[in-house]
């Protein structure tokens, strides 16, 4: 079924569109499967974007298993020498908020991280600065 606003539009051609019609309306040129091998060159150069930042990302992990693991051995023996005292949290530090969904102590850690989060971020402007 075809619209009849199409239809409409068909039959109020004048001769400027139908001189425009048989000029755009010519074969397609030969051009020996040149377009066919862009299209490919282009395909394939997206596809090696897309996966390069992960690759890059894979290969830099697996360099960085070594050291990462030698951090957390050094962060694990560290926390044994601070004392007790200085890792607990007061709980006078950390806002009370009453909600139905969560439990207490669940917000209350949700609340903790986001603090803990806030305070890296600023850590780390001021150390770049």
């Amino acid at each position: 079924m075809t619209s009849k606003i199409i239809n409409m539009v068909e039959k109020l051609k004048d001769a400027e569109d139908r001189l425009l019609e048989s000029m755009f309306q010519s074969e397609p040129i030969a051009d020996d499967g040149f377009s066919a091998r862009v299209v490919t060159r282009i395909r394939r150069r997206l596809w090696v974007r897309r996966l390069a930042l992960p690759v890059a990302m894979l290969i830099g992990g697996v360099f960085a298993i070594k050291p990462a693991t030698q951090l957390a051995i050094a962060v694990s023996k560290l926390l044994t020498v601070v004392p007790q005292g200085m890792l607990d949290v007061p709980t006078t530090w950390i806002p009370q908020a009453q909600t139905v969904v969560f439990g207490a102590t669940l917000m209350q850690t949700v609340v903790l991280g986001a603090m803990l989060l806030a305070a890296g971020i600023l850590g780390t402007r001021m150390l770049i600065e």
